[in-house]
Order: structure tokens, then C-alpha cells, then sequence
């Protein structure tokens, strides 16, 4: 359970339902009233190796921001929600990209605004859309601090169209089980193989724990998919990831394998990573290698094509011998 060292909060959460509970729930952690969540000095001014640190500040605010973005894998938007960053310290994360060392948890109290915009979409579309609300945060690690996951099922459960999905690293998916989703929730678990998990994933939940969701979940009515992601080329990655999918050939539910999805996903890694990484942890399991990596642009890194290529016959063949019958959704 994250208990933050301080919160960082825009005065006018104070006109918002949640704000005020997240207030009064922290009561007792110092705060500091701020301008803009996006833009907080004293936070900036840190270093690269408190980057830990600053990920045990809460942020809370208001979003700005509502765009929809066009996506074509699971969703067909990926939509800003209610939170950004995360409490964890993955050693690629994407967010890092964005928000540097800076990657902290955002939690933004205006979600009826944000979830009546998805409803209104929804309804108004000729297909059935489906909605990526969890693209730049962790909903389940944020849902115990906030409880958003089990208001936002029962707020979207009655709408006549629409479907709403989620990534998660955690295992605390209890909140959500006995909700009547109405089948209107796609929950997709990312799994690693569990060394990657303890010396890469920091601060997430290990590979029994996210496979024991999965079953939970689907013992309780949602779709689920599991994205094995990001693939990372480590030295023995072949026997790492065949002994993953075997592993969850073997510890998934009849349920789960019944139908099932999966979705892999190839680490990218930036100068940014490299950066913060050798401040932050100086001692750590070393995942970029320049050797197997080409330039993306702007200072990214992505592997290169042969090993790609390499990778994607792989996993096919893999996931083809243990799970036959099951789609792929996409491999990138």
C-alpha cells in the first residue's frame, strides 16, 4: 500500500468531491498548495539519484487536458483519465520519456468530467468504441489510493455502447470483483519473467501475483488479456520467455486459457533512461545494450529490425505450442 512523504496539490481540488477526500484521508502527510501539477520547482531541482524518492511524492490536481488519441490495437482511443505517473520505478518506463525523473503519481480529482466525456462519446458513435483509460498510469495501484476503478465501473456499467480497458503490473484487483461490469471491462495484465519482475520492475507485484489476478478476474466476469511486455533481450531471454509461457500455460485457469489474448511488446529505452538509471541505480540489472539497439529519434533507442524479427518468429512459435487456440493480438 503507497502512504506518500508529502503531497503537492492545486488549491482548487478543494472544489471537488474526491479532492476533498484525498485531503482528508492525508490529513496527517505534509502538503504543499502548488500552481500547476505539471510544473512543480522544487521537484524539478532534484537529482537523478533521488529519483526514488520523488517517486514517494503524491501529486494531486485537476486535468487539463481531454484529447482522445486514435489507437488501433485494443482500443480505439487512448484517453486521459484520472492519473499519470506511477508509484513503481520501472527501469524503461515510457512515462520517464515524458516527465523525466518527474515520473511520480499524479492524481487528478475532476472525473466526472473526464468519464462523461467518454459516455457522451460512446453514445454517440455508430460502432461499439473501446476506451484505453489507463495509458499513462497504473489504475490499480492508483485505485488504492482512490477507489476510482469501482466508481468508474458502476458510473459506465448502464451506458448503451462503449467499452473501457486497462494495463496493470499489480495484483490488487479485489476492489473490482464484485462489481456488475456488465461485461464492459477489458482488464490486461503485463507479465515478465520473474527476474526481470524483481531487478527491472521495481515496486510491482511479482509473476504469481499477477497470474493469481488474472485468474480472480476472469472467475469474475471480465475479459482479460495478458501483454508480455516490454520484451527485453537479455542474454537468455529465449529460455527466460519460453519458461514464462509455459509457466502461465501452467498456473492460468481453464477460464483464462479458454479465450485469452495476448499482446507483446519489444522494449524501447532512451538517453533519459541511461541517465537516470546509472544515478538512481548504480548497481543495477543492466537492460540496454547498444550492441542489439538502433536510434528511434530524439534521443530513443528501439532494437533492431533482425532482432525484432527474430523475437516476433519466437514468441509466435512459442505461444502457438502453448497456447494454440489463443489470438495475438499484435507484435511490436
Amino acid at each position: 500500500m503507497f502512504k506518500p512523504k508529502a503531497i503537492f496539490y492545486e488549491k482548487n481540488i478543494e472544489n471537488y468531491d474526491l479532492g476533498k477526500e484525498l485531503l482528508e484521508k492525508y490529513s496527517n502527510v505534509p502538503k504543499t498548495i502548488i500552481e500547476n501539477h505539471n510544473n512543480i520547482e522544487e521537484l524539478r531541482k532534484k537529482q537523478n539519484n533521488e529519483f526514488l524518492e520523488l517517486k514517494r511524492n503524491l501529486i494531486i490536481g485537476v486535468r487539463k487536458t481531454h484529447k482522445f488519441v486514435p489507437n488501433h490495437k485494443v482500443s480505439d482511443f487512448l484517453v486521459p483519465y484520472t492519473s499519470s505517473g506511477c508509484t513503481a520505478a520501472c527501469m524503461y518506463c515510457y512515462l520517464v520519456c515524458n516527465y523525466n525523473k518527474c515520473s511520480y503519481l499524479r492524481l487528478f480529482v475532476n472525473r466526472e468530467e473526464m468519464l462523461d466525456k467518454i459516455i457522451k462519446t460512446a453514445e454517440k458513435a455508430e460502432n461499439n468504441l473501446t476506451f484505453e483509460i489507463g495509458s499513462n498510469s497504473d489504475l490499480i495501484i492508483e485505485n488504492t489510493i482512490t477507489g476510482n476503478l469501482p466508481w468508474t465501473i458502476e458510473n459506465f456499467k448502464n451506458t448503451k455502447k462503449g467499452m473501457l480497458t486497462f494495463p496493470t503490473k499489480f495484483e490488487m484487483v479485489d476492489d473490482t470483483l464484485n462489481i456488475d461490469h456488465k461485461g464492459k471491462v477489458i482488464v490486461r495484465v503485463s507479465v515478465n519473467p520473474d527476474e526481470i519482475i524483481k531487478n527491472v520492475e521495481i515496486g510491482t507485484s511479482r509473476l504469481n501475483g499477477r497470474i493469481q489476478a488474472i485468474n480472480k478476474l476472469k472467475q469474475a466476469g471480465y475479459k482479460v488479456g495478458i501483454i508480455i511486455a516490454p520484451v527485453i533481450f537479455v542474454d537468455n531471454w529465449k529460455l527466460l520467455y519460453e519458461d514464462l509461457i509455459k509457466y502461465l500455460y501452467e498456473n492460468l485457469s481453464q477460464s483464462v486459457k479458454s479465450n485469452v489474448f495476448f499482446e507483446i511488446i519489444f522494449m524501447t529505452y532512451s538517453f533519459v533512461h541511461t541517465k537516470i538509471n546509472e544515478e538512481a541505480f548504480p548497481n543495477s540489472f543492466q537492460i540496454y545494450n547498444k550492441d542489439l539497439m538502433t536510434g528511434r529519434g530524439r534521443g530513443k533507442y528501439m532494437y533492431k529490425n533482425e532482432y525484432r524479427a527474430e523475437g516476433k518468429l519466437f514468441f509466435i512459435e512459442m505461444l502457438n505450442k502453448y497456447f494454440p487456440n489463443n489470438e495475438i493480438k499484435y507484435i511490436v
